[in-house]
C-alpha cells in the first residue's frame, strides 16, 4: 500500500486504495482501520481525503511563492507542510511560465499558486527539493488586519485603519503587551454574526504618536519591504568605485542634473547643442547620461535579488523606501556634482522638426557640471539667474531650452495623450505634522526633462529590437470597450457627444479635453479620462504605449529607482557588448514573470503612497470639524456622494442617508442621484458647499454633511412596490436632513 501510496503521490484515497487492490464489502472496514492506524503513527499524511507517504508532496499542490534563487527563479514552498514533524518545509524551484499575452499575470513573490511537480533525471539545485510548474495563480493569503489598540478593562478593541473594515476584539492575554494607542497586526480568530469578531496580536508594530506612523502603516498594510537583509548591506559597503577602463572620457562635457530642490539621489543628467552637420539646420544633438548601476548591481547577488523583490522605490512625505540601499542610490550612482561617476548615456540627433534622426549609446565616465533645482534653471531662464546659473546660462541651460524647443515640435506632431491633473504635495513639518499642501507649478523645466527622458527611452526599445536582444517594455492598452462607454455616458451629463469607432488614437482624447479648459469642469473632466485608460505595465511582449503614442517604449532613465531600467541597462550592455555585466542569457524565459511582479510592485507602491496623503489630510483636517469648504463632486453611488475638496485636494464621502429632504434614485448613466419627489438633483462634476462632520486619520477617511441645494428637474416619479419606492422600503426609515433651511442643514437623517 505505502508502495502504491508513492507512486501516486496525493492522488489516491480511501476509494481509489480499494479499487486498486480490489477491496470490496465487509473487507473495507478493516482497510478504514489500517488507514486510520497509519495516519495516527504518522507513516502516511492525508490531504482533503488524499493520501500520501509521510513527507512526501503530491504531484499536484498549493504553494506559496516565497522568493527566488541566485539566478532569479521564483521559488515557492507547500502551502501545508507539518515542519515539526518532517522538518522545514521542501523548495520547489518553479519552471518558467509559458509564453502570455501583455495584461495576463504571471505569478510573483507573494503569490499563491497552483502546481504542478514534474519529474526529471537531472541533479535539483543545491536545497531545491522538487521542480514545478504553475497551473493557476490563487488568491494570496489575506494579510494581517492592521488596528489601532484602545485598551479596556481585560483587553482591548482595535479601531482598524481600513475604511472597510470592522472593529475588532481581542483579549488580554493576546495583547503581546501591545500599549494604548499602538498600532498592531492582527491574526482574526474569530467573525461570526453576532457581536465583534475576536482576534490575536501578531506584531506590534509601534506608537501612533510617532512622526512616521502614518507612512508605517502604509507599509505593514500593503506589504511593502522596507528593511534590508545585512547580506544585501554588507554587498553595498562592499562596492568601490568604477573606474575609467573600458569607459569612454565624457568628463569635460557639461552634462547637468535637474531635479526637485528636495532630492537625495540624481540618476540622469542633460546636455544639447545645436548639430554642426550642414546637411542638418536647426537640428538638434540631445544627450541623456544616466547612472551605470549595472556597475554595481550584479545578476543573482543579494542587492539585485532584493531590488526585483521591491520592484521600485516608494515616496511618503516623511520618508523614502529606496529599491538599493544608500551607499549605492545615493552615493556611488548619484550623480554628484562635480564628482566622477559612471553612466550608460544616449547621444541624439534631432532634425529641425524634432524627429530624431538617430542615435547611439555609450559607457562614459562623466562629472557633472551643476546640480540644479526645476525652478532654479527655470528663473535662469526667466530672467533671474543667481550665481550658479548665471556662469551656465548661455553655454549650457539655453541650448537646452532651445534643444527642447525642437523636440516639442516632434511632439506635438505625435500628439500624446495630453492630460492636465496637478498633483498634490504634503509639506511637513519639522516635527513631521502636515504644514500645508500645495499643487507645484508645472514648469518648462519639468517638461523639458521628460521629454528628453521619454526620447531616450524610445532610443534603448529602438537599440534592443534592433539587435533582437529580449527586454522589458513598457505597455499601455487601449482603452477597454466598457470603460469607454463610461466615459462616454459621462461626457453626455456634460452635453458632448463623442464617437468613439474606428481607428483609437490620443487626439481622440485631447479634443476632448481642448473642448474644457479654462472651464469649471476642465480638472474632472481630466480625472475622468485618466480614469478611462488602461494601465500600463512591464512586459516582454510589445504592444506599443497608446498614451505617449509610441510605437516602442522602455524605461531606461531611472535605474537607481525601477528595476524596470536596470534589465534595459543590461540588455543594452549585452547588444553592444559594453561589458561583461550584461544581461545574463538565463534571465530570457524569466523576463514575463519579472514584469507582472514588477508591475504588481508598482500598483502597490502607487497605493501606498495615495493612503498615505489621505491619512495625513484627515490628521490635519481633525482640528476643522464643523467648517466648511467649497467642493465638486467626484463621484456618485447608490450609497452616497464623494466629493473633492477645492482647496486641498482632499476626497470625502456625503452619505445617502444625509443628503436632501427626499428619498434619491441614483442614475447610472447620467451618474446622479435624482430626488423621487422634488427632482432635485446631483451629478458628477457638480460644485458644492459641504461641511466637515468627521475625520478618521488612521483609516484616511473623511465625511462631509451637503450643504447645497440641488439643480431641480422632472422628478422620476414613485414605483409603488419596486426598489427606490417608498413603499419598497422599510418601515421607519428617514432621509434627507431636517432643515435645509438653517444653513448647517440641521441634524442628519439616519437610515
Amino acid at each position: 500500500m505505502l508502495a502504491f501510496l508513492a507512486e501516486h503521490p496525493g492522488q489516491a484515497g480511501k476509494r481509489e486504495i480499494a479499487r486498486a487492490f480490489g477491496i470490496t464489502g465487509g473487507a473495507k472496514i478493516a482497510l478504514k482501520k489500517l488507514l486510520k492506524e497509519l495516519a495516527e503513527d504518522g507513516t502516511v499524511t492525508r490531504r482533503r481525503r488524499k493520501l500520501a507517504p509521510a513527507g512526501q508532496m503530491p504531484a499536484v499542490l498549493v504553494a506559496d511563492v516565497v522568493g527566488r534563487d541566485g539566478d532569479g527563479e521564483l521559488l515557492a514552498v507547500p502551502d501545508e507542510w507539518d515542519e515539526d514533524e518532517f522538518g522545514p518545509a521542501p523548495k520547489i524551484l518553479l519552471l518558467p511560465e509559458r509564453s502570455k499575452r501583455p495584461g495576463v499575470p504571471h505569478a510573483g513573490v507573494g503569490d499563491r499558486v497552483l502546481l504542478r511537480l514534474t519529474e526529471t533525471d537531472e541533479p535539483l539545485p543545491k536545497g531545491v527539493g522538487a521542480l514545478g510548474r504553475v497551473t493557476r495563480i490563487l488568491d494570496r493569503k489575506p494579510a494581517a488586519a492592521l488596528g489601532i489598540v484602545r485598551l479596556q478593562p481585560g483587553g482591548a478593541r482595535i479601531m482598524p485603519i481600513d475604511k472597510k473594515s470592522k472593529e475588532f476584539t481581542v483579549a488580554e492575554a493576546d495583547l503581546k503587551e501591545a500599549r494604548d494607542g499602538d498600532l498592531v497586526a492582527l491574526d482574526v480568530i474569530r467573525s461570526g454574526r453576532l457581536g465583534l469578531p475576536r482576534a490575536r496580536v501578531r506584531e506590534v508594530i509601534g506608537s501612533t504618536a510617532s512622526e512616521k506612523a502614518v507612512s508605517q502603516i502604509a507599509l505593514f498594510s500593503h506589504n511593502i519591504p522596507h528593511v534590508f537583509a545585512s547580506a544585501v548591506l554588507k554587498e553595498a559597503e562592499a562596492a568601490v568605485p568604477v573606474g575609467l577602463d573600458g569607459r569612454e572620457d565624457w568628463r569635460r562635457l557639461p552634462l547637468v542634473t535637474i531635479d526637485p530642490p528636495d532630492a537625495k539621489d540624481h540618476d540622469d543628467a542633460v546636455h544639447a547643442e545645436p548639430d554642426t552637420d550642414p546637411a542638418n539646420p536647426g537640428g538638434f544633438v540631445v544627450t541623456v547620461a544616466i547612472a551605470d548601476v549595472a556597475a554595481y548591481v550584479k545578476p543573482g547577488t543579494a542587492m539585485d535579488r532584493e531590488a526585483v523583490h521591491r520592484g521600485n522605490s516608494v515616496y511618503f512625505p516623511d520618508r523614502v523606501v529606496p529599491m538599493l540601499p544608500e551607499r549605492i542610490s545615493n552615493d556611488l550612482c548619484s550623480l554628484r556634482e562635480k564628482e566622477d561617476r559612471p553612466a550608460l548615456a544616449v547621444r541624439m540627433i534631432f532634425g529641425a522638426d524634432g524627429r530624431k534622426q538617430q542615435h547611439s549609446f555609450h559607457r562614459i565616465m562623466m562629472r557633472s557640471a551643476a546640480k540644479l533645482s526645476y525652478q532654479q534653471a527655470q528663473a535662469a531662464i526667466d530672467g533671474r539667474p543667481d550665481a550658479k546659473t548665471d556662469t551656465l546660462l548661455d553655454g549650457v541651460l539655453k541650448p537646452l531650452w532651445a534643444g527642447y524647443a525642437v523636440l516639442k515640435r516632434g511632439r506635438d506632431a505625435r500628439e500624446p495623450l495630453d492630460l492636465d491633473l496637478p498633483e498634490r504635495k504634503v509639506l511637513l513639518t519639522p516635527e513631521g505634522t502636515v504644514d500645508r499642501i500645495v499643487i507645484p507649478e508645472r514648469l518648462d523645466a519639468h517638461k523639458l526633462i521628460e521629454e528628453f527622458m521619454i526620447m531616450a527611452n524610445v532610443a534603448a526599445a529602438e537599440t534592443l529590437e534592433k539587435h533582437h536582444t529580449p527586454l522589458l517594455y513598457r505597455i499601455h492598452d487601449q482603452p477597454s470597450p466598457e470603460k469607454l462607454q463610461g466615459l462616454k455616458d459621462f461626457l453626455a451629463t456634460l452635453d458632448v457627444k463623442i464617437g468613439m469607432k474606428g481607428g483609437l488614437k490620443p487626439a481622440a482624447f485631447n479634443g476632448i479635453l481642448a473642448r474644457f479648459v479654462d472651464k469649471p469642469e476642465s480638472g474632472l473632466v481630466n480625472e475622468v479620462v485618466l480614469r478611462s485608460q488602461a494601465q500600463a505595465e512591464y512586459n516582454p511582449l510589445n504592444i506599443g504605449h497608446f498614451g505617449l503614442h509610441l510605437r516602442r517604449y522602455a524605461h531606461f532613465t531611472s535605474p537607481i529607482r525601477r528595476y524596470a531600467d536596470l534589465i534595459v541597462h543590461r540588455a543594452l550592455i549585452r547588444a553592444l557588448r559594453l561589458g561583461r555585466d550584461g544581461l545574463p542569457d538565463t534571465i530570457d524565459d524569466k523576463l514575463a514573470a519579472i514584469g507582472a511582479e514588477i508591475s504588481a510592485a508598482e500598483r502597490r507602491a502607487m497605493a501606498a503612497e495615495r493612503d498615505t496623503i489621505d491619512r495625513l489630510i484627515a490628521r490635519w483636517l481633525m482640528d476643522r470639524i464643523g467648517a466648511t469648504f467649497r467642493a465638486r463632486i467626484s463621484g456618485v453611488t447608490k450609497s452616497g456622494l464623494f466629493v473633492r475638496l477645492e482647496e486641498t485636494g482632499a476626497d470625502g464621502f456625503i452619505p445617502a442617508s444625509t443628503i436632501g429632504r427626499d428619498y434619491y434614485l441614483f442614475d447610472e448613466k447620467t451618474r446622479s442621484m435624482i430626488g423621487e419627489r422634488t427632482g432635485e438633483t446631483w451629478r458628477l462634476g457638480d460644485r458644492v458647499d459641504v461641511k466637515l462632520v468627521e475625520a478618521q486619520p488612521f483609516a484616511g477617511a473623511l465625511r462631509f454633511e451637503l450643504l447645497s441645494e440641488g439643480a431641480y428637474q422632472k422628478a422620476p416619479g414613485r414605483r409603488p412596490g419596486g426598489p427606490g419606492s417608498r413603499a419598497g422600503r422599510p418601515a421607519g426609515i428617514r432621509t434627507g436632513r431636517t432643515d435645509r433651511s438653517r444653513g448647517s442643514g440641521g441634524r442628519p437623517g439616519r437610515g
